[in-house]
């Protein structure tokens, strides 16, 4: 292989990343808790967007349980963020697990 060859396709993966990265800065995925009393959206990128919280659940004398809720949504919406971008990049890679990549978007 040479050297250009390998710019070449330097060039074509950093314009697969970018379109990557474009692509889950416009998606959303919903967390839940509580049976989907609390919901949290976050984009692809993994920033909350929105929480959802039902009128049932906001008792000021169970603030720690709605604080927990939020927290577990959250952690969900993230999770779920990160599985989506996992899957996006193994589409670049081919299934290749690259160190560092999946650490870019």
């Amino acid at each position: 292989m040479d050297l250009s060859n390998i710019m070449e396709q330097a060039r074509g993966m950093q314009e697969k990343m970018a379109k990557i990265q474009q692509d889950l800065a416009s998606k959303t995925i919903t967390g839940s808790s509580g049976g989907g009393m609390v919901l949290v959206t976050v984009s692809g990128q993994g920033d909350v967007i929105s929480i959802s919280i039902e009128k049932n659940v906001i008792d000021p004398s169970e603030s720690e349980m709605l604080q927990d809720l939020i927290i577990a949504a959250t952690n969900d919406a993230i999770r779920k963020s990160r599985e989506l971008s996992k899957q996006e990049m193994a589409q670049l890679t081919g299934g290749l697990n690259i160190p560092g990549l999946s650490n870019i978007i």
